[in-house]
């Protein structure tokens, strides 16, 4: 099995390897009744074979093809999941976290109406973001088997889907940790994904109406990117606790979420998200002294992207530590120091 790991990345150069139900290799008693499972020599629950393959098959294809990733997919709390191997951890670059991505699944798909009321879904994920290396995935078991696409959960007409499509794409950039779609989303599909067709890459044909929110959401994505790239705070401390700090994490009754992150500077990043489907005027929040002017370097509302259109075209100066926004309709916005 190490050989045949070995085997995809040397031979047909693959970017990593992402490990499935990795919690049952695991556990010595996974879906199993007492009586149906061995303790190991210690007397405990945990595989040590298992942890010992887990390791070797890390440590050898990290040290013979640098630059690949292995993933896990483990659903439970096992400690040391990413830690590498030579410190008694398993040894993988980024662990699946499922935590996040039920949660916020649970919350972008209610009502706004209702969002107030499961506010804590999109903020518990900070209580344990530094505790391994995570990659934030949408994943393929979530939206196959009837439980639809990604834009198609969203509640509201067709306009709305969107926005919350692109408003969530936009958190998600921002979040500590690093994004993974599954085909289709990069440009909100709204059937699911089948193995026998792939994409329904004709939805971005030319052409006005339904076609153009297609292509404004795979903008969207292009430009999250490249903003990404350009911007340290979004990644350069992603597992360092203080490169985060939230602003709004408890303005449930306006279903808000604020929060900076910052590079190794000290440069920030605030992105704020509006996930109610009503213009927010005048909307007050704190902010760091040091920075003078915010300027809007993406909004989800961009007509660009299929948005409404409110836009924060003119730098913003903080009074008194905080600043005034005007909020666009379920989306997301970034501020920086610097306009782009």
């Amino acid at each position: 099995l190490v050989a045949n790991a070995v085997y995809w990345c040397e031979e047909f150069h693959i970017d990593g390897l992402r490990v499935d139900a990795v919690a049952s290799m695991l556990y010595l008693d996974y879906s199993r009744d007492s009586g149906q499972w061995t303790p190991n020599v210690f007397g405990g629950r945990e595989d040590l074979d298992a942890k010992a393959f887990l390791q070797e098959m890390n440590a050898t294809v990290y040290r013979r093809n640098p630059g690949v990733v292995t993933i896990a997919e483990e659903s439970t709390a096992w400690e040391g999941v990413t830690r590498p191997t030579e410190s008694g951890g398993l040894g993988f670059g980024l662990k699946w976290n499922m935590g996040w991505m039920h949660d916020s699944l649970e919350y972008i798909a209610k009502e706004p109406v209702h969002r107030k009321y499961h506010h804590h879904e999109m903020t518990f994920s900070m209580v344990y973001a530094y505790s391994e290396n995570y990659v934030l995935p949408i994943s393929h078991d979530e939206v196959v088997h009837g439980k639809q696409a990604l834009v198609s959960k969203m509640p509201g007409d067709w306009w709305q889907r969107r926005a919350n499509h692109r408003a969530y794409l936009a958190f998600m950039w921002a979040h500590p940790g690093k994004q993974l779609l599954f085909m289709g989303q990069e440009f909100a599909q709204g059937g699911e994904w089948s193995e026998e067709h792939g994409p329904e890459w004709w939805l971005l044909d030319e052409g006005y109406g339904p076609e153009a929110d297609h292509r404004g959401v795979r903008d969207l994505v292009r430009d999250l990117n490249t903003r990404y790239r350009a911007t340290p705070a979004l990644w350069q401390r992603d597992t360092d606790p203080g490169g985060f700090r939230w602003v709004l994490c408890d303005a449930a009754e306006d279903n808000v979420f604020a929060f900076l992150r910052y590079d190794a500077e000290g440069v920030p990043l605030l992105a704020v998200s509006n996930f109610s489907p009503v213009v927010r005027h005048d909307y007050r929040m704190a902010v760091p002294d040091e920075v003078p002017v915010w300027y809007e370097t993406l909004n989800t509302d961009d007509m660009r992207y299929g948005g409404s259109d409110v836009r924060l075209l003119d730098g913003i100066k903080p009074e008194n530590g905080e600043i005034t926004l005007t909020l666009p309709p379920l989306a997301t916005v970034w501020l920086t120091p610097t306009s782009v």
